[in-house]
């Protein structure tokens, strides 16, 4: 079993990879080296929209989950939405078992959104 010519067909991938390694680590070193040096207290401060910055949240409170909760949703349903790519593509190859599977995959999916959906998941108020 010759594995020197199966990995010289990975020559060209792991090239570039060190390549864009190499860019990258130039361009933080040359921008280290090359950037200006004058640094006062406005630059060294926290940026937050031109609103100074305070150790506690507006409000004094924590801020609500829901805003992070809306987010994981949004991942979660938007991963589930990107495994019908591969399906649409190998539709006719898979036959009547890939359509059962992912009638079986689409219902999977709305039951955890109906249950979100019933949960108050998705209300904003």
């Amino acid at each position: 079993m010759d594995t020197g010519g199966s990995l010289a067909l990975y020559a060209p991938i792991v090239g570039l990879f060190v390549l864009a390694a190499l860019f990258a680590v130039f361009s933080v070193g040359a921008a280290a080296v090359v950037g200006p040096k004058r640094y006062n207290k406005a630059k060294l401060d926290a940026y937050e929209c031109g609103i100074e910055p305070s150790p506690q949240a507006t409000g004094g409170g924590r801020f609500p989950i829901k805003f992070y909760l809306t987010a994981m949703l949004f991942i979660i349903f938007d991963i589930e939405i990107i495994f019908l790519y591969p399906w649409a593509v190998a539709n006719e190859a898979l036959g009547l078992f890939g359509l059962v599977e992912m009638v079986l995959f689409i219902a999977t999916v709305f039951i955890a959104y109906a249950y979100v959906w019933r949960r108050g998941g998705l209300d904003w108020d």
